[in-house]
């Protein structure tokens, strides 16, 4: 989704692409030179906060920051639920305090969710904890990993990114005015089934199932979900902040636990 975005952006904007592997980085940046279109490449760890405050006031001082696109993630597949929770939750926290601090008129941050932080029971969900990011982030990871550590080792992966990402939505929200202080604005996109590495990868923990209540019954095009991100990111949505946006082909307006049965089980055969 972030190398599908910069193909967009980059057309008319300076580009600097982060990741933690260096062959990522290359590979992205080879391809969009293909396209014409240059990047620069940082090796960024979002779960490090000294490294992204260092990677956001690098870009601040190469000119005016137009916008950050937070697609940094980690999947029930990819990790265990403390690295789920630091690299989801804390790295947005990290990089939205990071970036609140250069942030112009006009400026834009775009944290990606995930339709997986609509299905959680609302009973699931740590929400007292979510306000200890404002203020103990220490505090906020223990409360929220208490919660996952409550259920079964094998169910914790997943629990801990759902829960990473509606708290993604909710601190999203939290921050618009403090952005809109500064002219600036802060919004999450939640996309469900997407064809990319992560989303494929995702199948066997009920990604595929999930197309059974969607609208459209069909993986997303990495396409389709850029062309979201660059235009909210751009002035021509200068008045949209605070807000999430589901791209999810409709699942979470189908969604219920009746359908997520059925889906399950249709699956299954």
């Amino acid at each position: 989704m972030g190398l599908a975005s910069a193909k967009i952006i980059g057309k008319d904007h300076d580009l600097i692409l982060c990741d933690l592997n260096e062959e990522h980085l290359k590979r992205a940046q080879q391809e969009l030179a293909d396209l014409g279109i240059e990047a620069e490449t940082m090796i960024c760890d979002v779960s490090n906060q000294s490294a992204v405050e260092e990677a956001i006031l690098y870009a601040a001082g190469k000119g005016h920051l137009a916008s950050i696109i937070h697609t940094a993630g980690v999947s029930p597949q990819m990790g265990k639920a403390d690295l789920i929770m630091k690299i989801n939750a804390l790295g947005t926290i990290y990089i939205t305090e990071a970036f609140l601090k250069v942030a112009k008129p006009e400026s834009a941050l775009i944290n990606i969710a995930s339709m997986a932080g609509y299905l959680i029971p609302g009973l699931i969900l740590p929400k007292r904890a979510y306000k200890y990011a404002l203020s103990d982030q220490t505090k906020f990871f223990k409360k929220m990993m208490s919660r996952v550590n409550l259920f079964p080792k094998k169910q914790r992966a997943g629990l801990s990114y759902s829960i990473s990402k509606n708290f993604v939505s909710w601190y999203s929200k939290k921050s618009a005015a403090q952005f809109g202080a500064k002219g600036a604005r802060i919004l999450s996109i939640s996309p469900g089934s997407f064809d990319t590495d992560m989303g494929r990868l995702e199948e066997k923990s009920g990604s595929a199932a999930m197309l059974g209540m969607a609208a459209i019954k069909r993986f997303g095009k990495p396409e389709e979900i850029a062309e979201l991100i660059a235009f909210m990111a751009s002035t021509k949505q200068g008045y949209t902040t605070g807000i999430d946006i589901p791209c999810d082909g409709g699942v979470t307006a189908g969604y219920s636990a009746k359908a997520m049965k059925e889906a399950l089980a249709n699956q299954s055969h």
